[in-house]
């Protein structure tokens, strides 16, 4: 029972490592390209999640991008300052405000698309859509399965 155990905990903590490290090997690639433009990571994956014709709530922001509203409101704020993006009353709701790109967050968006798109097909021409499709299935098992609480 007790290497079981062991063997356990190792493999768990080796899905864990790999995912951080994965990650966080993904983020400094990005924020590396992201900072020639004077921009970060943060701000690309908010520049993608708005609509460049309509803007977009600032409150459906945050649950789209999977980030804290304190860590959503420092990025705006530093996006705005980089002339990124502009807030406006919201038409259809004056107590809200949507979050609209401007032109140059227009320019560093479609930027941030092609990195992106570049990424993508540099990872299913070197690994296999299979693969690649495969393990996209397991985040999807694994971050349903935490939404479930089926861990803990």
């Amino acid at each position: 029972m007790h290497s079981f155990f062991c063997i356990l905990i190792d493999s768990m903590k080796f899905i864990e490592h790999s995912l951080r490290y994965t990650w966080q090997s993904v983020s400094k690639m990005h924020n590396e390209e992201a900072k020639k433009y004077g921009g970060t990571l943060a701000h690309a994956q908010a520049l993608l999640n708005l609509d460049p014709e309509k803007g977009t709530p600032s409150t459906s922001l945050g649950p789209k991008m999977g980030m804290e509203s304190t860590s959503l409101s420092r990025t705006l704020k530093s996006m705005e300052e980089l002339n990124l993006i502009k807030r406006v009353a919201n038409p259809s709701d004056k107590r809200g405000v949507l979050i609209e790109l401007t032109e140059k967050g227009i320019d560093l968006r479609n930027l941030a698309k092609r990195n992106g798109l570049k990424f993508n097909k540099a990872v299913y021409q070197s690994i296999g859509k299979e693969d690649v499709n495969m393990f996209l299935d397991v985040m999807k098992k694994i971050n349903l399965m935490i939404r479930n609480k089926e861990i803990y």
